[in-house]
C-alpha cells in the first residue's frame, strides 16, 4: 500500500550541496549528499513516514519544490539552503507561505565562521535550526519535526 502524502517530509538542498563529500571536507566532512539522503529515509522510516529528497543549485528551483510540497501536503520540510540561507528573502517567503512546518539545517557550525554566515533569512521561516552536528543534524531534524507534528517513532 502507497504511504499517503502527508506521510512525506521534504528534504530540500541547496546549492553546492552536490559535492559534498568532496567539497571542503574539513569543513562538511567526507560523507556525500547520497549519504544524507540514506540518512533521511532510514530515520523517516523509524517513524511510518517517508522523504522526498531534492537538491538544486537554483533559488527558483528550491521555491517551485516548497510549492510542490505544500500541493502534496507533505508532514514537513527540512531545508539547508546553502549559501541561499543568508541571503534569500524569497526563499523565506515560500516557507512562511506554505505554512508547512521547516525545519532549518546546517552541516557546519555557521555561527563559528565568517560573519556573513551568522545570518539566515529561512531560520526564520522555520520552527527550529540545527546547526554544526553534520550529517546528523538532518537525523536530529526528522526527530523533531516528528515531535512537533505529533508522530510517535514505531517499535
Amino acid at each position: 500500500m502507497a504511504k499517503s502524502l502527508a506521510e512525506t517530509i521534504y528534504v530540500l538542498n541547496g546549492p553546492n550541496l552536490n559535492l559534498l563529500g568532496t567539497r571542503e571536507p574539513e569543513t562538511y566532512g567526507h560523507q556525500t549528499l547520497a549519504d544524507v539522503e540514506k540518512l533521511c529515509a532510514k530515520s523517516a522510516a523509524q517513524f511510518g513516514m517517508r522523504t522526498d529528497c531534492r537538491q538544486s543549485n537554483r533559488e527558483g528551483e528550491l521555491i517551485d519544490f516548497i510549492h510542490e510540497a505544500r500541493a502534496k501536503k507533505a508532514a514537513g520540510i527540512i531545508i539547508n539552503a546553502g549559501g541561499y540561507s543568508h541571503t534569500s528573502i524569497t526563499l523565506h517567503d515560500a516557507l512562511m507561505a506554505v505554512k508547512i512546518p521547516a525545519v532549518e539545517v546546517h552541516i557546519s557550525n555557521i555561527h563559528a565562521r565568517e560573519n556573513f554566515r551568522h545570518h539566515s533569512f529561512t531560520a526564520r521561516a522555520a520552527f527550529a535550526t540545527l546547526s554544526g552536528f553534520g550529517i546528523d543534524g538532518y537525523r536530529l531534524a526528522i526527530n523533531g519535526l516528528a515531535a512537533k507534528i505529533g508522530v510517535k517513532a514505531r517499535a
